[in-house]
């Protein structure tokens, strides 16, 4: 680039946009510590007792909780804080996203859970991705949904990720926008959703030279949808379903495409849409690649 374009050699990347990068011979590691602890010192949390989880698993939120109304300009300024830090936190996608849907009128139960994600953060400050060098780039995917979730509308939240080999590169933890009848439905959707971005990063990964040769494997874990996904004919179960789900037969039949089952307690993307105890989210936190850095050469102190 340097014989197209006037630019100057810096030498390596450690810092941008608030995000701090971590090279050595054998990985790539991304993390918002820096970030993060303005974050926790704005909001008069710096000596706070962490916690474990970001979110409680016995606990839902919704609208209208009976608690009193909070302060709906600092609320604003936590949730957008915690959504940025998503970019190398995936492990609180899904916390920020269902804090997200609270942003007008939000109640006093609403702010002390996302001043617990505050509190998660500042037990894990040192944690960010990791990217392992020499690792094959195979696109892998993975998706799930949870069923009726919300309280409000009951509606069901669909969460993907994808790896290329190590780490997830590539997550959402979205609100689905029709309810769904069954936990197939919500799953089958889920997939549908998953491979739409899966079709895109095939088509990008092409650009950048690393063109997806094989059918992308999705894995999921319910085999009714897998079975509704791979059957083409129309029947009882999935005439209701808004049609623009259904074009992932075409993804699979095109063979750009492929619909794995995995075990439940192997599915990644579950952190993406639910509160989860203790142990299970520290176990599929790990499979994320959401990692500390105290294990890596070098240290994210600066």
């Amino acid at each position: 680039m340097m014989q197209h374009y006037e630019m100057s050699d810096l030498g390596l990347l450690y810092h941008f946009l608030g995000m701090g990068v971590l090279q050595t011979d054998k990985h790539i590691f991304l993390h918002h510590k820096k970030y993060a602890l303005k974050v926790i010192e704005k909001f008069g949390l710096k000596d706070c007792k962490s916690v474990v989880t970001p979110l409680v698993a016995s606990e839902t939120l919704c609208k209208e909780d009976g608690s009193e109304a909070a302060n709906e300009s600092e609320y604003r300024q936590i949730v957008g804080s915690l959504l940025y830090l998503t970019a190398t936190r995936l492990d609180i996608m899904f916390a920020s996203s269902l804090l997200a849907r609270f942003m007008h009128n939000p109640t006093r139960k609403h702010m002390g859970t996302a001043k617990r994600v505050l509190r998660y953060i500042q037990g894990t400050l040192d944690y960010g991705i990791e990217f392992i060098k020499g690792k094959t780039a195979t696109l892998i995917g993975y998706c799930d949904s949870d069923w009726a979730g919300s309280e409000d509308d009951r509606r069901s939240t669909s969460g993907y990720a994808f790896t290329l080999g190590s780490g997830m590169f590539s997550w959402a933890s979205i609100k689905q926008n029709t309810v769904a009848l069954s936990t197939a439905e919500a799953e089958y959707v889920s997939a549908a959703e998953a491979t739409s971005q899966a079709k895109w990063l095939r088509f990008v990964l092409e650009d950048f030279g690393e063109e997806q040769v094989e059918g992308t494997p999705i894995l999921c874990d319910n085999t009714s949808a897998i079975a509704m996904a791979k059957n083409p004919v129309f029947h009882q179960k999935t005439r209701h379903i808004s049609r623009k789900f259904h074009f992932i037969r075409e993804g699979i039949q095109a063979k750009e495409i492929e619909l794995i089952y995995c075990k439940t307690e192997d599915q990644i993307a579950d952190i993406l849409t639910k509160a989860l105890s203790k142990y299970r989210f520290v176990y599929l936190r790990d499979l994320l690649g959401v990692k500390s850095a105290k294990g890596l050469e070098g240290s994210v102190d600066a």
